[in-house]
């Protein structure tokens, strides 16, 4: 059946990809965005710009797999320069301000696929930036999970290990660590005593 083309409709959608820190976040996100090319679709990626831990321009994932990207000062910016895609990619959603959300349904309501990626979490274990926002809204969600570094269990939770009351400390394995529930909740009494 011969369907007018003006009758097909781009079906936007947004999906988040979320964890802990080390739980593959990033490199999911990698692989999702490869697959839409081998597909021909046009993709645009963003980034915050303050997350310079591994490039300036490129999104890189802990096992060093990158690709290149458009750092962004603000989630405005991401409308500003979001020309004829057919998928808007964002990582490390949770250091966009609170306009994140707003941004991804607009997009999506454009009939474009937004795929988000970030944490959930900070490292007291509450709800990260703009994410829960983000999430509420979305259409398909992925947690993944990384591996507790004190007792071998799944982990949801990033555990800072080094002294700092900022909620924004970017940094690695010297700085955070992946802990389940109950590791993460010792821990998190033991800082407490000390």
């Amino acid at each position: 059946m011969f369907v007018e083309p003006n009758l097909l409709k781009k079906r936007g959608f947004i999906e988040v990809i979320t964890g802990s820190m080390f739980s593959g976040k990033t490199e999911e996100l990698i692989r999702r965005l490869k697959r839409v090319r081998y597909a021909n679709l046009k993709v645009q990626i963003f980034k915050p710009q303050i997350d310079t831990r591994y490039h300036d321009t490129e999104v890189v994932s802990h096992d060093a797999n990158r690709i290149m990207s458009t750092p962004v000062s603000s989630s405005q910016n991401i409308l500003l320069l979001t020309g004829e895609y057919d998928v808007i990619a964002i990582d490390e959603a949770q250091f966009f301000d609170e306009g994140l959300p707003d941004v991804c349904r607009v997009l999506a309501n454009k009939g474009l696929r937004v795929i988000v990626a970030g944490l959930d979490m900070d490292y007291t274990g509450k709800p990260f930036g703009p994410m829960p926002a983000i999430m509420a809204d979305a259409e398909y969600i992925t947690k993944l999970h990384a591996i507790c570094m004190q007792c071998g269990n799944l982990a949801s939770y990033s555990y800072r290990l080094v002294q700092d009351n900022k909620r924004i400390l970017l940094g690695e394995t010297d700085s955070y660590e992946p802990r389940c529930r109950v590791c993460f909740n010792e821990g998190m009494e033991e800082t407490k005593t000390t």
